[in-house]
Parts: structure tokens; C-alpha cells; sequence
């Protein structure tokens, strides 16, 4: 008996009425037993595709899953936000926790866990809207519509470069269920989707739907992050869509958050630019910005102004049809491009729906690069 251990490559398929051009299935791959050549072609297909999933990976350990994201980036060896969760205040604090023996990577999910890889009697937290957003979803509604929770770069912001990818596994998914996502923005835009998905937008998408002048402008600005800036964020609330901040002066003063470094405070691009193939994604974390620099040497640092700048790049973008919602099954590993997809968590669970996954990302040796000189 011959086993068929053909590498196939596919695109994601796309539901109904989507006009997601990005996303492919790798099989016919051993994630433990990596060769170069499997490595090169699943980062050709990373940088060409943005999100790549492989079915039925329940088995592979955290080890693994580490050194698979950590191939990116070599050089590369903390966690992506490093120790910049310390802080009490900060809004990721509760949502993750470290696997002892394999420190890079994180578990997330919710319900309780009596025993996972070395973590004993441990309770998740799904994050949900009402803890971040300005208005929120009726409790009568809860379970069966949802909202994006926040669109974002898997980034500190702040001292570490992004990473360049982050692997998800989903190592229990609750069945069945789907949810009636709303904007709630007056456009009356709804997107159906799974318990639980992780939503994706092509940064790359985002930035050829521009106009010829908001392509100038994009290429041509800077974005600025605020310092320490998951915790400069926790008193203000989000915007309905999960896509950036309330203007409602409520974020940490400067001189409330922990020490500044300045030298840490990072400048980036609005744009980066792919490795592989060249093209620019518009990669802006839109909830962390603070201001913008803008070619003539201008800083806008109103802050209300910088907001509405970022959303009106970045809205269209996340309409229904541009969203890649994945339908999470046990045993699925998506690795993505997060240097090139905004993603966001998504989601209502009841108590007694449990949820795991496991998350790496390591925060890049590198700073991401911009456009070229034109």
C-alpha cells in the first residue's frame, strides 16, 4: 500500500456572495518534521495568500507550533508583546495565558480548563464587546447577534517590532451554533458567521480599493502610536464596528501611564511592503494610533481628527463581502500574515461553551518596511 503524500496548495473557498481574494489550504505537509523545501513553499504561500490554514493538526505539540512562527523570523525569540503586559491596566492582560514549558506561546479561549500543557484549573475569557465597545448588544440579544470585537495588528506598539506572523490552533470549538454579526454603524450591514470565527481583512485588498489620491496619501504618511498604548487605551471605548476608538478624551494621560521611554514610541509606516511580491498593505492597528506625519513634514495630533482620517482609509474595507470569517474546526491550524491582515475576534459564548486555542506570535527582529522611494 502506497500512501499519497502529495503537497497540494488550494484557495480558501468563499462563501456566497464574498469577494475575498485571499487565503489557501496547505496539505500533504508534516508540521513536526519540517524540510526547507515544505518551509519555503508554505512562506510563498504565506506572503501570496496572507492566511493559510491546515485541517487537522490537533496533535502537533506547542514546540512545533513555535518553531514553525519562529522560522519566519529566526532572529526573533520573545513573545510579541514581551513583557509589555505586565501592567494591571493593560486591555490584554486578561485574555492570555502562557504555556510554562513553551513561553512563546499562549492560551486563549473561555470556559474553564481543569488541565491543558502544564496549566492546571484555569479559567478563559472570550473577550466580548461589552467590555470595549461604547453601546453594546442587548443582553437579550447576546447569543444570537455579535459585533466585531477590535480589528488589530498582533503588536506591542511600543519597543518591539510586529511579528511578522501569528499561528492560531483550534484545539476545542464549540459546534453548531452561528451568529448574526452587526455593524451598528447606520448602515445596517450584517454578516452571518460561526461561534466563535476570527474575521480577516487583506491589507492589501484595503489599499487597491483606494483612490489614486488615497493611495499618495497612504503611501506617504507615518503613523505614530501612543506609548504603552494597550494601556493608554483602557478608558475609552471603541466604535461599534470594532474599528478604532470613541473620541470621548478618555484615554490614560501620558503622565498616568507606566514610565515612557521615548526612544520606544514607534513612527511606522502606513504602508508595508510585502516581501515576496512587493505590493502594499495598509497595516495601521487603529484602536493604538495617536498621530499621523504626513509627507510635507505636517503632524496632525488632533486626536478626534487622526480617528476619522484612519477609519475612512480603513472602513470599506471590513464591509461584509471583504471579510473572510473561518469556520474554526478542532484540529485547524491558520497561520497569517500579520503584516499584511487585520483580524479581529469575534463572538457571544454561553458559560458553558468552552473554547481553546493556541496562539504564537514573536515580535519581529526587524521593523516592517514602507513603500519605496518613488
Amino acid at each position: 500500500m502506497t500512501v499519497d503524500t502529495t503537497i497540494r496548495v488550494q484557495p480558501l473557498e468563499a462563501p456566497k456572495g464574498s469577494e475575498i481574494d485571499f487565503g489557501a489550504a496547505i496539505s500533504g505537509i508534516n508540521l513536526e518534521k519540517l524540510t526547507d523545501a515544505d518551509f519555503d513553499l508554505i512562506r510563498d504561500t504565506l506572503f501570496k495568500n496572507q492566511v493559510v490554514l491546515f485541517k487537522g493538526q490537533g496533535h502537533i505539540s506547542p514546540k512545533a507550533q513555535f518553531e514553525l512562527t519562529n522560522r519566519f523570523d529566526p532572529e526573533a525569540t520573545s513573545y510579541g508583546h514581551g513583557k509589555t503586559l505586565d501592567a494591571k491596566r493593560s486591555i490584554l492582560h486578561p485574555d492570555l495565558k502562557t504555556i510554562p514549558h513553551q513561553p512563546q506561546v499562549q492560551v486563549i479561549g473561555n470556559g474553564k480548563i481543569e488541565e491543558y500543557e502544564g496549566l492546571k484549573n484555569i479559567q478563559l475569557r472570550h473577550p466580548h464587546h461589552r467590555t470595549f465597545h461604547k453601546t453594546i448588544i442587548p443582553d437579550a440579544d447576546d447569543l444570537d447577534f455579535t459585533r466585531f470585537y477590535r480589528w488589530h495588528i498582533d503588536a506591542a506598539l511600543y519597543g518591539l517590532a510586529p511579528p511578522v506572523v501569528t499561528t492560531l490552533l483550534a484545539v476545542k470549538v464549540p459546534a453548531g451554533r452561528r451568529q448574526t454579526l452587526r455593524y451598528d454603524d447606520g448602515t445596517g450591514e450584517e454578516l452571518d458567521v460561526p461561534l466563535g470565527t476570527t474575521a480577516f481583512v487583506s491589507g492589501y485588498a484595503m489599499y487597491d480599493r483606494l483612490s489614486e489620491e488615497d493611495k499618495a496619501y497612504v503611501r506617504g504618511t507615518k503613523v505614530e502610536y501612543a506609548p504603552h498604548p494597550y494601556v493608554w487605551m483602557s478608558g475609552a471605548k471603541s466604535r461599534p464596528t470594532g474599528l478604532g476608538m470613541e473620541s470621548d478624551n478618555l484615554e490614560i494621560a501620558l503622565k498616568d501611564l507606566p514610565e515612557i521611554e521615548e526612544d520606544k514610541i514607534q513612527i511606522l509606516p502606513m504602508c508595508w511592503r510585502n516581501p515576496v511580491t512587493g505590493k502594499l498593505a495598509v497595516q495601521i492597528h487603529p484602536s493604538a494610533v495617536r498621530k499621523l506625519h504626513l509627507a510635507d513634514g505636517t503632524v496632525i495630533d488632533d486626536l478626534k481628527e487622526v480617528r476619522e482620517i484612519v477609519y475612512n482609509i480603513q472602513r470599506p474595507a471590513i464591509a461584509p463581502q471583504h471579510v473572510y470569517a473561518h469556520d474554526w474546526e478542532e484540529g485547524d491550524l491558520v497561520l497569517f500574515h500579520n503584516r499584511g491582515t487585520l483580524h479581529s475576534v469575534v463572538g457571544a459564548f454561553a458559560e458553558d461553551e468552552v473554547r481553546l486555542f493556541r496562539q504564537c506570535n514573536v515580535a519581529g527582529s526587524s521593523f516592517p518596511e514602507g513603500p519605496k522611494d518613488e
